[in-house]
């Protein structure tokens, strides 16, 4: 097996590289991830289901049927929401939900089977992802690698701690208001949100949440998440809609640095209230070192209500719980059992939306969506911060909460910056740029055109080539 020193020192494509030019076999990585979450998963929390035998199984049966896909040997953690994986049990994050086993895996899923990953377990989630920090009667509380005493940020806080953490170069995330972008912010790591999309959906969905929820990873390296997502983007059979793909693959795309850019810099809120000054400064320092790579940088703030944007999403996002238990009336206390108080007081909330409000709602996201997509005819990128904060304590936004309007006003305090890009589907990138005094982890936010992922990537890569990321705590 690989060292620590020598595993920790690698991302996934150069892991990959190790296996195909044969200096390790795939056994040996596979092995070495195990053993790493073997020693970190106890301070952290990060991994809470482990199938080692069955990865290690399906890596020989591959390798007996004579295939060797790129990323062969190559180990990876599924996130504990949304995403089936056969045989693999799925709680959602929920005590209630525990045990729930699929008998197919997601399209996206597939791929990266089909790509040669081992699946070695599934990473923590909040309950249903409802919150920015991962903590749940089902699992317990993730801790950030970083400093224990802080959360790992949610909803794909396991994710991000396993990867920071040292357990693997990358792992599978969701975002439907920043699930992958927090965590990345609050765990050091490149985390992209692609295009709405552009990765599949299906086949257990079509639209998922209104197209507000998206899937990819959290990783190590730009060159990593552009690897991932040339083996998972495309559509699959039946797909309501899609955004293409380019014709070259993002890992080949990135190896260019983009031409002189136009790009609006934001160091406040959308609202215009000030964020934390270190991660107002992780925007700036972002902002002027693309303007010393030669891009054209001005400071200017999208027009559009962001109050009324990520009000609306986030109660359209919530109202799509209603699915979970069909029909009309008060749910029940049988209904409820074993729901942590902030999903029961979401799915009390879902219940009672009336149809005529939902369609408003889904109006006003359109509205301000184009208003929001405007600023993207005068800029080609975005910068802003990752979070309105470095990484929080634990518990800043527990599910023991029962007012859900107060819940949400804090959540949107927090992590103002993500939620607008779910509403309006456009790539989004958080990329580990600067730190805190006390070494702790704080991000910048890179957002681009719809379907313009490449370019974000690219801008994204030449960043992290001028002032190279630190990827791990020490």
């Amino acid at each position: 097996m690989l060292t620590r020193a020598e595993w920790i020192d690698r991302d996934l494509v150069g892991l990959a590289e190790l296996a195909a030019t044969g200096q390790v076999a795939p056994r040996e990585v596979l092995e070495t991830a195990i053993r790493e979450i073997e020693a970190q998963n106890p301070r952290v929390n990060a991994v809470v289901v482990t199938q080692f035998d069955q990865a290690l199984a399906a890596l020989e049966a591959m390798e007996a049927a004579g295939k060797r896909p790129r990323f062969l040997g190559m180990p990876y953690l599924i996130k504990d929401l949304h995403a089936p994986v056969k045989g693999l049990p799925l709680s959602n994050g929920s005590e209630r939900f525990k045990g729930t086993v699929f008998d197919f895996d997601s399209t996206l899923v597939g791929r990266l089977r089909g790509a040669g990953f081992g699946f070695l377990g599934r990473s923590a989630s909040p309950e249903f992802g409802l919150t920015l920090e991962t903590d749940s009667a089902a699992w317990g509380t993730t801790r950030n690698p970083w400093n224990p005493d802080c959360g790992a940020g949610g909803s794909s806080g396991g994710a991000g701690a396993a990867v920071a953490s040292g357990m693997m170069p990358a792992a599978h995330a969701t975002d439907s208001a920043g699930s992958i972008r927090i965590p990345a912010s609050f765990n050091g790591l490149v985390g992209f949100k692609p295009s709405r999309a552009l990765n599949p959906f299906g086949p257990h969905r079509g639209d998922p949440n209104h197209g507000i929820s998206h899937e990819h990873a959290v990783t190590v390296s730009v060159r990593d998440s552009a690897a991932i997502l040339d083996v998972t983007a495309g559509p699959d059979v039946g797909a309501p809609y899609f955004t293409p793909k380019p014709a070259e693959p993002f890992e080949t795309l990135i190896a260019r640095a983009p031409g002189a850019l136009r790009i609006g810099l934001v160091t406040t809120r959308f609202d215009g209230q000030p964020v934390d000054p270190v991660c107002a400064e992780a925007a700036a320092r972002t902002g002027h070192l693309l303007a010393e790579l030669g891009h054209e940088v001005e400071e200017a703030m999208p027009d559009f209500d962001v109050h009324a944007l990520t009000d609306a999403m986030i109660r359209v996002l919530l109202a799509s719980l209603a699915g979970l238990f069909p029909g009309a009336g008060d749910l029940t206390e049988a209904e409820l059992a074993g729901l942590e108080p902030m999903t029961r007081a979401s799915l009390r909330y879902s219940r009672s939306v009336a149809l005529s409000d939902h369609l408003v709602r889904t109006a006003v996201i359109n509205r301000e969506v184009r208003r929001l997509s405007a600023y993207f005819q005068r800029f080609d990128l975005l910068v802003t911060p990752g979070t309105a904060t470095p990484p929080l304590p634990h518990k800043s936004l527990p599910m023991t909460s029962t007012d859900l309007d107060a819940f949400l006003t804090r959540l949107f305090d927090l992590s103002p910056f993500s939620a607008p890009f779910n509403a309006s589907g456009q790539p989004a990138i958080s990329l580990p740029v600067h730190h805190t005094p006390d070494g702790l982890p704080v991000a910048a936010q890179i957002v681009g055109r719809l379907a313009e992922d490449a370019l974000v990537l690219q801008a994204a890569r030449q960043i992290e080539a001028a002032q190279p990321f630190r990827r791990r705590p020490e």
